[in-house]
């Protein structure tokens, strides 16, 4: 079997870490809302890959994520005047009604939940800073991206051009506008926070997978996956606050697929251009979702239209028929 690996941009021969053995970890969603088309097609291209895997006789361990804590799910909070967890329980159950109607292996995936591995953050982020890779401005721990070898590797982005095209503000308190946070420091007391060597505050959205990953398959992953969006700045930045923390390759493979397009002009919540999975659901049968998106090459983007699902609706029953 062969990966198009996006570290190295080449299609090689998948040899896991132990024999018959496959260790995946796919970046989950951020609880603040419905799940949209877009964000269906790595649940879906990943699922059948770990099932293949299955097929032909390994024993896959699969990680997915739910991040329940985020700016966006405190922002929705306040704007309900609910607590946070309140937002992140309502849709982790939505997510998890949606992935049983993709048809998704959940009895087979592990979803471990950021605000459950505080703990192990703060262990990863007290390594970093002990090794002088992380610093601690006020209450705020950046990571130092200077101290990361070959940093932009995976995205195959120069840090020099990063650093000229980034907005450089006077008051910023990082070392380099490249910087990024692994433990943010409690705005205000409406805030969620935990304590820590740092005060209170809570993780950065990077420093959760890399622990997470960490927790529940170890320091070197086989498969590490997610959408293409992801590559720069968040798996870019898994690796290098992973392998400066572990001494160790992150993960062997990296695997990205491509959007989902509406008109052309990727899917997106911010764009307002979003269809949720959840509505969907209600009219169309999921196993048709799924065909639809396995008719384009994973790494391809895909465009959504009402004739594509309805052609993906025919062609699925005819296969069926047939």
């Amino acid at each position: 079997m062969k990966i198009y690996n996006t570290l190295t941009r080449k299609k090689e021969d998948f040899k896991p870490i132990q024999a018959g053995k496959a260790l995946i970890y796919v970046c989950g969603p951020t609880v603040y809302n419905y799940i949209h088309i877009g964000n269906s097609r790595p649940m879906i291209v990943y699922d059948t890959l770990r099932r293949y895997l299955l097929y032909i006789g390994y024993d896959v361990k699969f990680v997915s994520n739910f991040t329940d804590i985020d700016d966006k799910i405190i922002n929705r909070a306040k704007e309900e005047n609910v607590p946070f967890t309140d937002i992140t329980k309502k849709y982790i159950d939505a997510y998890l009604e949606d992935s049983y109607g993709l048809n998704l292996f959940e009895s087979h995936t592990i979803h471990p939940k950021a605000t459950e591995c505080i703990n192990e953050m703060i262990e990863f982020v007290k390594v970093l800073e002990e090794k002088g890779i992380a610093y601690n401005v006020d209450g705020n721990v950046y990571f130092d991206i200077t101290k990361a070898k070959d940093y932009g590797k995976l995205s195959k982005k120069n840090i020099d051009d990063l650093r000229a095209g980034a907005r450089i503000d006077i008051s910023d308190e990082k070392k380099n506008p490249l910087d990024f946070a692994l433990w943010k420091k409690r705005k205000d007391e409406s805030e969620p926070a935990w304590e820590s060597p740092w005060g209170m505050g809570r993780p950065g959205w990077h420093l959760e997978c890399s622990v997470m990953a960490k927790k529940f398959l170890g320091d070197t992953i086989d498969i590490h996956a997610g959408g293409e969006d992801l590559q720069f700045p968040h798996h870019e930045n898994e690796i290098a606050q992973s392998e400066c923390c572990n001494d160790k390759v992150f993960a062997n493979y990296w695997m990205h697929n491509g959007f989902v397009n509406v008109d052309n002009e990727k899917m997106s919540k911010s764009l307002g251009n979003f269809v949720t999975v959840h509505d969907m659901l209600k009219t169309v049968d999921g196993q048709v979702l799924r065909f639809f998106l396995a008719t384009q090459q994973y790494r391809k983007p895909i465009n959504f239209t009402e004739k594509a699902i309805h052609d993906a609706e025919v062609n699925l029953k005819y296969l069926k028929n047939t």
